[in-house]
């Protein structure tokens, strides 16, 4: 167990601790932009594959117990609770983002008008729902580092956009929100179906059927009710 979390602080020091500070800036200013972006990569690799291995090791040790059993009722939940999360991850990992390097000049369009953090909002219900429906310790660590890390990672991309972009973002964070759906009913912005139901939600569609039907010959368990196999 103690692989497994000293791979989540890892892997949460270096998005929170540098990817969302001002020591982001200092490091780029002393190796330029593309420098930095290949070693974050890189490294944000290195610490994602050495968390799934520990976890893996972790979740077959005799360390590892049940934490807390919400039933089979919530883990058969499953499938309309990760629906909503790839129609958030998918369209926003697909579509050009004004929070992202490089792309500060994006349209607010799409999946944007629902949230500015598409991604790390489907990411948070993956993690959350995953932490809750798995129970135990391993799991506990291993998804809650993947929730941490959404949540907090959308206070710190806005604060480094308020940081680098000044007037220009708070006209992108004025149109949009962190939490989906608030700049929506705030009257701030407003839901364009064209725009989100194109071809990005297609591939989500897709890639949701997909991943329903290889997550039992993945990671062994069955994402149906009742833990059926569709072959």
């Amino acid at each position: 167990m103690g692989a497994l979390l000293a791979a989540a602080a890892v892997f949460l020091g270096i998005h929170l601790l540098v990817s969302g500070t001002k020591l982001r800036g200092i490091i780029v200013a002393k190796i330029g932009e593309n420098p930095y972006l290949g070693l974050f990569a890189l490294s944000s690799l290195g610490a994602i594959v050495w968390l799934c291995i520990a976890y893996g090791h972790a979740y077959a040790s005799a360390d590892n117990r049940a934490l807390f059993d919400l039933g089979q009722g919530f883990r058969d939940a499953a499938i309309p609770v990760m629906a909503i999360a790839f129609a958030l991850a998918v369209p926003g990992i697909l579509m050009s983002n004004p929070t992202s390097a490089r792309q500060e000049k994006a349209a607010v369009r799409g999946v944007l008008r629902i949230t500015r953090h598409p991604f790390l909002w489907g990411t948070a219900i993956w993690a959350g729902y995953h932490l809750l429906a798995t129970t135990t310790l391993a799991s506990a660590i291993f998804f809650g580092t993947f929730l941490i890390l959404a949540l907090l990672g959308t206070r710190a991309i806005d604060g480094k956009c308020r940081r680098r972009h000044g007037p220009e973002w708070q006209a992108v964070s004025y149109q949009t929100s962190n939490i989906p759906f608030v700049a929506i009913l705030a009257g701030r912005n407003h839901f364009v179906a064209r725009e989100y139901f194109d071809w990005r939600f297609a591939a989500t569609v897709v890639g949701f059927v997909v991943f329903l039907l290889i997550h039992s010959t993945l990671f062994g368990m069955s994402p149906f009710p009742n833990a059926w196999l569709p072959f």
